[in-house]
């Protein structure tokens, strides 16, 4: 998947783009306020690299821990959702290889929403 996806290159233009949409969207910004973006950017690319089989190890912090205290509702995780598949458009990636992520970081699911 790592590859399919374009390697750490396009991880980090998917991870630009998140970042970009999350940033024209307040429902969802709200959430990143006391965010240090810097190591956001970071820690989401290690994510995204170490999940979908690439030579990364993911070393922040566990989706509980980042999430908790968050009250994030399923709208606001589906909303967040439909901002990872538009940055991933916008970087290239095929609808097959986007739903292959997906379902990579769709049992973390649990972990975000509620807490």
């Amino acid at each position: 998947l790592y590859d399919e996806l374009g390697g750490m290159p396009v991880i980090e233009r998917i991870t630009d783009n998140f970042i970009e949409e999350i940033g024209f969207d307040p429902q969802i910004l709200k959430h990143f306020q006391d965010t240090k973006i810097e190591r956001y950017r970071e820690k989401f690319i290690e994510k995204i690299c170490f999940e979908s089989g690439g030579p990364c190890d993911y070393s922040g912090d566990s989706m509980v821990d980042v999430h908790t205290k968050m009250q994030i509702t399923e709208g606001e995780f589906n909303r967040t959702v439909d901002l990872l598949i538009n940055a991933m458009n916008k970087a290239g990636v095929a609808h097959r290889t986007q739903n292959r992520l997906l379902a990579k970081l769709a049992p973390m699911r649990g972990d975000i929403i509620y807490r």
